[in-house]
């Protein structure tokens, strides 16, 4: 669930509301209808892919709420929340910013690498405070 989360903070923050890049605006800046267009298609379909990774999250806690030798507090999941998110962040940040360039997280600008870099610490915060809560 906390990958899901991650996702949709990214999609729904960065995406749509800040505008700061779409899916593909590292190769196809959206400057004009077709591009935009593209872009938005893409997004959704990230949109998409992050709803399963949650819907997946909820059918593993409802799982696990069944079950009798699993501890069932708010330490654990939040923590679950914790590196699922730090995760997500650490995987996509890495491979659509760094190695595919798909995107980065302050697109529009000619230096995107304090943004993509603070997106990947924000991740190694998260699995940090996961790993000093007893994770």
């Amino acid at each position: 669930m906390g990958a899901g989360m991650g996702g949709f903070v990214d999609g729904i923050l960065l995406h749509q509301i800040l505008q700061w890049h779409n899916m593909l605006s590292g190769k196809m800046p959206p400057n004009n209808l077709v591009d935009a267009k593209v872009n938005m298609y893409w997004d959704g379909i990230f949109h998409a892919a992050v709803w399963i990774m949650t819907a997946l999250g909820l059918r593993l806690l409802w799982g696990a709420g069944a079950q009798t030798d699993v501890p069932w507090s708010g330490r654990t999941f939040f923590g679950g929340l914790l590196i699922g998110w730090g995760l997500f962040n650490v995987v996509e940040g890495t491979i659509d910013h760094e190695i595919l360039s798909l995107h980065h997280v302050y697109e529009y600008t000619g230096n995107h690498l304090p943004a993509d870099l603070a997106f990947l610490g924000f991740g190694v915060l998260l699995l940090g405070l996961f790993v000093a809560a007893g994770g």
